[in-house]
This record gives structure tokens, sequence and C-alpha cells, in this order.
């Protein structure tokens, strides 16, 4: 299923009732990156620091970080899955006001900012994908590689055996033209064989 992601860290910050709310955004493509992003923008002298991420189509966690229950990392990871984001995550931290927000002003406040910070975002859509294993013969290699670069699909890694192996993401909707193509620029000479399945953009 395509998703939608980011490739670099988006910040904003809005004011709730004199409460700061400081919102960044990173991309993360796995629990530790978001883990690392998550310590990196930790503030000691802020009230709260909430987190919330989207790894894949299976991880999905919040904190609230002392807010009461279900008022600040729920809302954000509502917000981040409501909006078809994934591989993200979201640290907003609060700088409290003086002015108690209920639960509801702080359901509003949290998911609020991530939204409006999503906004700024520049957001890049990926498709479902398969690493293809393409095998030619050494004497035709160096033409293939540049070919598929040209194509874009450079190799994301070579493996020099008997034969050459390059391993290609090819985006699933466009195999059976990746297959095509490689026929007519190998006259033949190469096997393509998907393997894993992973996510690219979309072109």
């Amino acid at each position: 299923m395509p998703y939608i992601t980011i490739s670099e860290v988006v910040e904003h910050e809005t004011e709730v009732r004199r409460s700061r709310f400081l919102c960044a955004l990173g991309p993360a493509g796995s629990e530790e990156e978001a883990r690392a992003f998550i310590a990196a923008r930790r503030r000691a002298d802020a009230s709260h620091n909430c987190t919330a991420y989207v790894i894949g189509t299976r991880t999905r966690k919040a904190d609230d970080d002392g807010e009461p229950g279900g008022t600040a990392g729920t809302p954000m990871l509502d917000v981040l899955i409501r909006r078809g984001f994934a591989d993200v995550v979201a640290v907003v931290t609060r700088y409290f006001g003086g002015v108690l927000l209920g639960a509801g002003g702080l359901v509003r406040a949290y998911g609020g900012v991530v939204s409006e910070t999503l906004d700024r975002a520049s957001p890049i859509t990926m498709v479902p994908a398969r690493l293809v294993t393409v095998t030619i013969d050494h004497a035709h290699a160096g033409r293939l590689e540049n070919d598929l670069r040209a194509s874009g699909h450079p190799p994301r890694g070579v493996d020099y055996g008997n034969q050459v192996a390059f391993e290609v993401a090819v985006a699933e909707s466009g195999l059976p033209g990746f297959t095509d193509w490689l026929a007519t620029a190998t006259a033949g000479r190469a096997a393509a064989a998907p393997g894993a399945g992973l996510h690219v953009p979309a072109t």
C-alpha cells in the first residue's frame, strides 16, 4: 500500500493560551532512528516532550510524557495515521504557560501543531516495489549498469560471481515494463528475479 513520508526535518511552533508547543518532524526508517531523533530533540527545560512515530505498516507508538493519558501522544499519532504518513517521527515539546488547557484543549493543541507542521513539509509518496536481482555475463555488465542508471534504476548492490548480479528496486506497477525493457536492452542476455518487497518514491 502506498504511503507518504518526508526526507527532511520540519519544525513549527504555535502558542495556545500562553503554552508554547514546538513540533519537530523527522524521517525515520526504523525504531532505532525514531528513538535517536527523539533523544536529540528532547529538551530538559521543557514541561513535556511528547512523541509519536509510524514505521512501515505495523509499528505505531506514542508517548504522553506526563500529560494526561491519551491527550498528547495519541492525538499526534492519530494525525500521522489519518494523513497517511509513515516512516516519520514527531516530537512536540511543551513549555507550560500557567493556564490549564483541559483534556480537550490538550488533544487539539498536540494534534493541531503536528497537523500544521505536516502542512509545511514536502511530502514524498512511496509506492510498493520489489528488489529485483538482474544477472548478466561479465562482458555486458558495464553497459547494463550504465543503462540501468540511465533508466532510473541505479543498482543498490553489485555481486561479482560467475555472472554479475545487480540489485535494483522496481515499483510493482512497473515490473512488466522493466522486464520488457531489460530484454530489449540486453538482447535477452539478462535474467531478472523479483525478491523482497520494499517501497520506493513514486516517479
